[in-house]
């Protein structure tokens, strides 16, 4: 029994159950944050692939949505303001088109704008 230690079997079983019992938070958040950074890079690898790419329906469609966004929000909050100010005092009985749900433009320009890393790590990190 050389090579057999009774009291750092033990020690090291007893190590073992505690940490399966009370996990270290820190080492957990540390992974939880490497895997989240992980997952940031793989998305910033494709977002370079796509840029670079000459075709247009591969490199485009980011700006374009970013265009759309962009419009209908300056239509939400300065054009259609304006045009209800307007039409008010020139043609009371007419009324300013307005855009249908416009909350769902912020959750796609801010995932645009890359927003979307943060409620990764919201998940990976069990937020509800």
């Amino acid at each position: 029994m050389a090579g057999i230690d009774p009291i750092s079997a033990v020690s090291d079983l007893a190590g073992t159950v505690i940490n399966k019992i009370w996990p270290d938070k820190s080492e957990i958040e540390k992974q939880q944050l490497a895997a989240a950074v992980e997952l940031v890079h793989g998305q910033l690898n494709i977002d370079q692939a796509e840029a670079t790419n000459p075709n247009m329906f591969v490199a485009g469609w980011r700006p374009y949505v970013g265009w759309v966004c962009g419009a209908a929000l300056t239509y939400t909050y300065l054009i259609y303001p304006l045009l209800t100010w307007w039409l008010a005092m020139v043609h009371p009985e007419l009324h300013a088109p307005k855009l249908g749900n416009d909350s769902m433009l912020y959750e796609l320009l801010t995932g645009m704008l890359g927003m979307g890393a943060l409620r990764t790590l919201e998940k990976v990190k069990g937020v509800a």
